[in-house]
């Protein structure tokens, strides 16, 4: 997506405030490569129950977090701190737990290495990701950094002819700053930031964006933008025929051509140099076919049709979302993205991936769940304020997984690594 001049300044003023400008951008130009792997995660093929032991130890040491819940030790028997999260419950459906990493991060507020939880039933995956991270940490470490952040909501309202709507959009143009008093009141932490019409025949689109703090932010602009369609409809010179919430063209849960003209959520994108060495150590290919591999990939996307063009986010998100509470059934936006592969005149590979509508939060939803609290506690974003962390966090880990699978595609071992870690024995 394009910003203005006026929405790259303030994302530039709120880069700012986290930390100097100028010193992340030295730090992002003169990072030094890694010399060597830290203590290695332990990991095993098949499962054990000595294996669980040693790598919550090897977390407990590298993190200084115990996890009772995660781990079993301490069941799960408070129902009412379910409330808001599930109706008509019965009990859980257990998504196997595993962890990566280290993912080695330098962003605005993601800084260092992060040992990555993710629930899957796919075998083959935490070991693509892992490996990925590997590589990256080797190389220094990947550069994710969250640009802007933004949710919509977009109601509909119908007329009986043009004259009326336009009389209507008339008057709402000038209530712009009553539907920011609203706002405030309807919610402790949204903010209205614009609000953009679209005019189809007698329809006309509002489409209210926010900001919404720490939390994802659905339920909170779905409420605040109520509050403005309510005293609208008190105060409007013209009466809409009817009116509805959302008109589904804000792009809520859905791939959309919308994904690279708004932000929805965060915007971020990530980059890594991977040196030759690393790529044929680690990867086991060369970046001349990884590169090749992404060119004729991206010819493959565009004639099926997608919107973006990438390798597997909804992997490592589905994955990330599950085991850290966030609302999984908006992987089908945030799994929109664009990655780019292409060598560097010293014969490595440059490799950057942009996702426009990451919905992710800290707080609210299943974030203050036992276990899903736990795995953002290991990941150091639990709670407010950490929502951009977080978010420079998943940048970095679907960088990791586009290298691994784009790695196994192009040395033709993308279908030994399913049979050997992804199949029952």
């Amino acid at each position: 997506m394009s910003s203005t001049s006026e929405t790259t300044k303030k994302a530039l003023h709120a880069m700012s405030a986290l930390q100097d400008l100028e010193q992340l951008l030295d730090e992002i130009k003169n990072k030094p490569l890694s010399k060597s792997l830290p203590e290695s995660l332990p990991s095993e093929i098949p499962v054990s129950v000595e294996g669980i032991r040693k790598r919550l130890a090897f977390l407990l040491e590298k993190t200084d977090q115990d996890f009772p819940y995660l781990s079993g030790k301490q069941p799960f028997s408070d129902v009412s701190r379910l409330e808001g999260n599930i109706e008509n419950y019965i009990g859980m459906s257990m998504v196997p737990t595993g962890v990566i990493g280290p993912v080695s991060v330098l962003g605005s507020m993601a800084k260092g290495d992060f040992y990555i939880p993710l629930a899957t039933s796919e075998g083959s995956l935490l070991a693509s990701y892992h490996r990925g991270a590997r590589a990256c940490y080797l190389a220094g470490g990947a550069t994710s950094v969250c640009l802007i952040d933004g949710v919509q909501r977009s109601p509909v309202f119908k007329f009986d002819n043009l004259g009326n709507l336009g009389t209507f959009l008339v008057w709402i143009i000038s209530q712009l700053e009553e539907f920011r008093r609203i706002t405030e009141s309807a919610s402790r932490y949204a903010k209205l930031i614009d609000m953009k019409s679209n005019i189809e025949g007698n329809h006309l689109i509002l489409t209210f964006e926010y900001h919404t703090g720490d939390a994802s932010g659905q339920n909170m602009v779905t409420i605040c933008t109520d509050a403005i369609c309510r005293y609208i409809i008190q105060n409007a010179p013209v009466q809409p025929q009817f009116w509805f919430i959302e008109s589904n063209f804000s792009g809520d849960k859905k791939a959309t051509s919308q994904s690279f003209a708004n932000v929805r959520g965060k915007k971020v994108t990530a980059e890594i140099t991977l040196p030759q060495k690393i790529v044929h150590d680690v990867l086991k290919t060369s970046p001349e076919a990884m590169a090749e591999y992404w060119r004729s990939s991206t010819i493959g996307t565009i004639q099926s049709g997608s919107i973006g063009a990438q390798g597997h986010y909804a992997n490592g998100l589905t994955a990330l979302f599950i085991a850290t509470g966030q609302d999984v059934a908006c992987v089908s936006e945030a799994s929109v993205g664009i990655t780019r592969m292409e060598l560097t005149a010293d014969d490595g590979l440059y490799v950057s991936v942009t996702l426009p509508n990451l919905i992710v939060g800290t707080v609210g939803g299943g974030t203050a769940l036992p276990t899903q609290k736990e795995c953002l506690e290991l990941i150091g974003c639990a709670g407010s304020g950490k929502t951009r962390k977080f978010a420079e966090i998943c940048g970095a880990l679907v960088l990791a997984g586009e290298i691994s699978i784009a790695a196994a595609l192009s040395a033709g071992r993308f279908t030994a690594a399913h049979q050997k870690f992804g199949r029952k024995r």
